[in-house]
């Protein structure tokens, strides 16, 4: 298992008013929206969720080094749980012609506004009981998609991408190292169930038998 930064860099370059998202509107009647994971969530308000999730291109280069890190070839599959509107795996069809990919998320929502690039290649399912065969992956993602789960399903989640990968995973959640970082965290979340220091996810981790590699997002 290894400490990866692919999705650190864009996380770091967005600006966050933590107190205006606790302040400008209740945040439990903002988060019962966007824990639906419809349009309220994905183009709906900046208050409950992305404020309008579009292409930009911005994940073109964590394609990239996934690409390379992993040593992605044509011919090769990959997954992720948590594909939302499918730009990552647009930009990994252009970042390895050739391909193979497919997706998961549990929004409605998201697959019906998927890129029409990758939409034939996503469905609506559990990340907790992935509709797919033992070993058919040669690699794995999950972005900031595992916390929002309970431990339950997080757990089976963990394993689950276990067993449908043959070679290479990767997974980005969030996470806090001080009191600072938590109440930012618990400020600005509004979908995760999960919040953990970078030592309880890997107790997690090891209770589910997770052992692809892992980066944290921390609200600094």
């Amino acid at each position: 298992m290894a400490y990866r930064d692919f999705v650190s860099l864009i996380h770091k370059s967005t600006t966050r008013d933590y107190l205006a998202r606790v302040t400008e509107r209740d945040k439990a009647e903002v988060a019962e929206l966007a824990v639906q994971f419809d349009y309220d969530y994905w183009d709906g308000s900046r208050q409950t969720g992305y404020g309008g999730y579009n292409y930009d291109g911005r994940w073109r280069k964590v394609a990239d080094a996934m690409v390379d890190i992993y040593g992605i070839k044509p011919g090769m599959r990959i997954l992720d749980v948590g594909s939302g509107k499918g730009f990552l795996l647009h930009d990994f069809l252009e970042a390895c012609p050739g391909v193979e990919v497919a997706g998961i998320d549990v929004s409605h929502y998201a697959i019906e506004h998927t890129m029409d690039t990758v939409k034939p290649f996503v469905q609506v399912s559990d990340a907790a009981n992935l509709p797919f065969d033992d070993g058919y992956f040669d690699l794995v993602i999950s972005i900031n998609t595992l916390h929002n789960l309970y431990n339950f399903d997080l757990n089976a989640a963990l394993k689950e991408i276990e067993r449908v990968s043959r070679g290479s995973k990767y997974l980005c959640v969030e996470g806090y190292r001080n009191e600072r970082e938590k109440v930012n965290l618990m400020y600005w979340q509004l979908t995760c169930r999960a919040f953990y220091t970078p030592q309880e996810w890997q107790f997690v981790f090891d209770q589910a038998g997770y052992v692809g590699d892992h980066e944290f997002i921390f609200f600094e």
